[in-house]
């Protein structure tokens, strides 16, 4: 899964971005509400956390207008304001969540981990099948026939990625930028080796098919 995280407080970004990213996120940083709102609305991100001060849009202009941009992706706003008026403020303005700062970072991951299986039991599930593999985005598992595959954070994002759009072919470009955040130097072989790894773990080297000149495939068109 990929985070953005929209926070002007440098040690606090980099907190987060750490430890979200040991928990197998991939994690994309904004230190201003004008650069997150232009992440936020052309990047693919299963959640956004957003802080409510920040520089040159504030948190509440961010959510506002992503709303009406039409972006749904779940948003949970962190503030140093913990009043029933600034969480109603928050709220309204389209956030899915409010967390008061300073929190524990447990539950900043189990209040993005509900917001994501909140979106999933609407858009799609935290089960993904194809064929005997099975991944549960939630728990972080990957069996085939029920008997566990260990796979790197990075392994486990493309296999995410990839069964979530069963049958369509994801260019390298593509899983490049939903699995690695947008300011790493990743190079096309990177991509190649994650899934030659991949196909040896999973046991059935033709479950992951190579389309030359565009990318890969995961089951039947």
């Amino acid at each position: 899964m990929r985070i953005l995280v929209v926070e002007d407080d440098p040690r606090i970004a980099t907190a987060i971005k750490t430890g979200l990213e040991e928990e197998r996120y991939a994690v994309d940083v904004a230190s201003d509400g004008e650069l997150g709102l232009g992440l936020a609305s052309s990047e693919d991100y299963d959640c956004i956390v957003l802080d409510l001060m920040l520089p040159k849009l504030d948190g509440t202009e961010v959510c506002t207008s992503l709303r009406l941009e039409g972006v749904h992706t779940p948003i949970l706003m962190l503030t140093a304001r913990g009043t029933l008026s600034d969480k109603v403020a928050g709220l309204n303005t389209g956030a899915d969540d409010y967390l008061v700062k300073p929190f524990a970072f447990d539950e900043l991951v189990a209040r993005i981990r509900a917001l994501t299986r909140r979106t999933n039991t609407t858009t799609k599930t935290s089960t993904l099948t194809v064929s005997d593999l099975t991944l549960d985005s939630i728990k972080f598992t990957v069996t085939r026939n029920n008997s566990p595959i260990t796979l790197s954070k990075k392994e486990f994002s493309i296999l995410q990625y990839l069964m979530q759009n069963t049958g369509n072919v994801i260019s390298k470009d593509q899983l490049i930028a939903h699995v690695w955040d947008y300011e790493a130097d990743v190079l096309e072989n990177t991509v190649e080796v994650n899934i030659r790894n991949l196909r040896k773990k999973l046991g059935k080297p033709d479950l992951i098919k190579t389309i030359r000149g565009f990318g890969y495939r995961i089951g039947d068109q």
